[in-house]
């Protein structure tokens, strides 16, 4: 890598532009590398990689050419096509972020990830391969102790819940001399049963921990795709849904299977209350340097002495009877959007019914008062810090 040096502003040398990102990818723990393009020789890597693969920095050297029969000549990996595809007129792979494993020295694969770009000269001709070397090691850990941590709350949860829905069959079965109030109930408790059951299959099912990690998983969604999937959702179950949006951002950073989940919880709260004729309106607009989604039924609303419950663990409603659930949906939904830094409150609105808002940051929108009353705090949501990104009450 260049290591020339320019004047800075008091007149004495300083390292040149790329030399300082090279420092800074360094400082970050990264490995920075640099392989000349023509002749498939390493021009530059940090020493730090002895540490992380075992090999000195001459063993490196040898190991790093196109074809080579080393480890580590995965850093280079398909160069030569790369060039070809490039000088063709195909910039498709100028720029590559892969996830592989180096063989280290001491006999054991290292999980990294290779962010690497093809830069080119004035004429435009290839002049060297640079890039990143990432240590995965932690976040693969990480990945592994929430899969082993999953797998756990599946089986403690699973265990009662099995006990319980044997319980209950035994009781169906055998109470042909209840009365129906009783029989009543015991189907009531069947269904929260098989209710729980499912929620651990879709969330915590070790086949849906096996595949997290699998692939890399996205880390943004549309907003106006949420919404017309929500929208979908009420139309599947034969309601009437209508979607009004303003400004909205084209890409909202999140966790796309938990906001998808959180508006679930909304929207199957708004089929349950709302008449099976009435319109479920799906909202979404900036707001407060933020982004508002929003669900309005037009129910029976939210009784006034009940509305800083409704976010609470297990808590259900006076106007919940009768209904399915387990007092756990919109909690689960509030935690969910916490974790994204966001805030999920209650409205009554004019007219009726119950609406409920997700705020979530959102990195360059406009600033203006909040819209969103102050969150409400319960035994399971106390108060908390607010962030630098959270809308003022």
């Amino acid at each position: 890598m260049n290591r020339s040096a320019s004047k800075d502003c008091s007149g004495s040398s300083s390292p040149d532009m790329g030399e300082q990102f090279r420092v800074i990818a360094e400082i970050g723990g990264d490995i920075a590398f640099s392989i000349d393009c023509a002749s498939g020789e390493l021009r530059y890597v940090s020493p730090s990689i002895e540490q992380l693969l075992g090999y000195s920095l001459d063993e490196v050297k040898a190991g790093i050419k196109p074809g080579a029969d080393s480890p580590l000549a995965t850093l280079c990996a398909g160069l030569p096509e790369r060039i070809r595809r490039l000088r063709a007129g195909d910039r498709s792979r100028l720029r590559l972020v892969r996830e592989t494993e180096l063989q280290g020295a001491h006999g054991y694969p290292v999980p990294v990830e290779i962010i690497s770009l093809i830069m080119c000269g004035d004429a435009g001709e290839p002049v060297a391969l640079v890039g990143i070397l990432r240590d995965l090691s932690a976040r693969r850990l990480r990945e592994a102790e929430q899969k082993r941590f999953a797998s756990m709350l599946n089986h403690e949860f699973r265990t009662p819940l099995s006990t319980i829905d044997g319980a209950i069959q035994r009781l169906e079965a055998t109470s042909s001399h209840a009365d129906e109030g009783r029989r009543a109930r015991y189907r009531k408790i069947a269904v929260a049963t098989d209710r729980l059951i499912a929620m651990l299959d879709d969330y915590l099912s070790p086949e849906r921990m096996a595949g997290i990690g699998s692939e890399r998983q996205p880390t943004s969604l549309a907003p106006r795709q949420l919404l017309d999937e929500g929208a979908s959702q009420v139309r599947a179950a034969g309601r009437v849904a209508s979607i009004r949006t303003r400004d909205l951002p084209e890409s909202l950073r999140c966790n796309p299977e938990g906001l998808r989940l959180a508006l679930k919880v909304l929207l199957d709260n708004a089929i349950a209350y709302s008449p099976t004729n009435a319109n479920i309106a799906l909202g979404g607009r900036l707001a407060a340097s933020g982004l508002e989604l929003s669900v309005r039924d037009h129910g029976p609303g939210v009784p006034p002495g009940e509305r800083e419950r409704v976010f609470d663990k297990f808590y259900r409603g006076s106007n919940a009877a009768g209904l399915p659930g387990s007092g756990l949906g919109l909690y689960m939904a509030r935690s969910i959007v916490e974790v994204h830094g966001g805030v999920l409150n209650l409205v009554n609105p004019p007219g009726g019914g119950a609406e409920f808002r997700i705020w979530l940051p959102v990195a360059g929108a406009a600033k203006h008062p909040s819209p969103l009353a102050p969150q409400q705090c319960s035994s399971d949501n106390p108060p908390r810090s607010r962030s630098a990104f959270a809308p003022a009450p």
